[in-house]
């Protein structure tokens, strides 16, 4: 049950991110006191993605092939469409997703993010949100899907879209403070 201020989270993305889900859960959870890590599948610096072009860069701190997650207490997805569809086709980041969701810790995605935790067999049978347009993904991979600006399901948390960031972030800090989760398998 790490405090906020002990915590190191792990924020896993490439390019193609869309700005505001990076940038956000990045300072905010930095500015609380968190140790935050930027995991890609490479280490040349990430361009976002800024609601209809690509945007500023951001430095990444670690290769995903790199990244031991028993260094980690959350894993943060972020979305836009580019990020997690380029993400779940590598294997490296998809190891790091299912290591997390095996391990019971904080998982936070949002947006399309979830299609990284459809892709880890890691939706069925829970409750999530989503960015609209990638529901049906959900629903047919198992998730109990419902329009909500946050939904928390054994430590993992699923929000919809940028204007839901205030709660996704307060979100994981609670859920840090909570610990790891008794998952059932997906």
């Amino acid at each position: 049950m790490p405090l906020i201020e002990q915590s190191k989270i792990l924020i896993l993305a490439t390019d193609g991110y869309e700005r505001s889900e990076l940038r956000v859960p990045l300072d905010e959870l930095k500015n609380r006191g968190a140790t935050v890590h930027i995991a890609s599948p490479k280490t040349d610096p990430i361009k976002s993605w800024d609601e209809t072009d690509w945007g500023d860069t951001v430095g990444v701190d670690i290769k995903a092939s790199d990244v031991n997650i028993t260094d980690y207490d959350a894993l943060v997805l972020p979305g836009g469409q580019i990020n997690p569809d380029k993400l779940r086709m590598d294997k490296d980041a998809m190891r790091v997703v299912n290591e997390f969701v095996q391990s019971g810790k904080v998982i936070a995605a949002i947006c399309h993010g979830p299609w990284l935790l459809a892709e880890a067999d890691a939706v069925r049978d829970r409750k999530m949100t989503s960015f609209p347009s990638i529901k049906t993904d959900l629903v047919n991979a198992g998730a109990k899907w419902t329009d909500q600006e946050v939904v928390t399901d054994q430590g993992i948390i699923t929000s919809r879209n940028p204007k839901d960031l205030p709660a996704f972030v307060a979100k994981i800090v609670e859920e840090l403070r909570e610990g790891r989760h008794q998952r059932h398998a997906a």
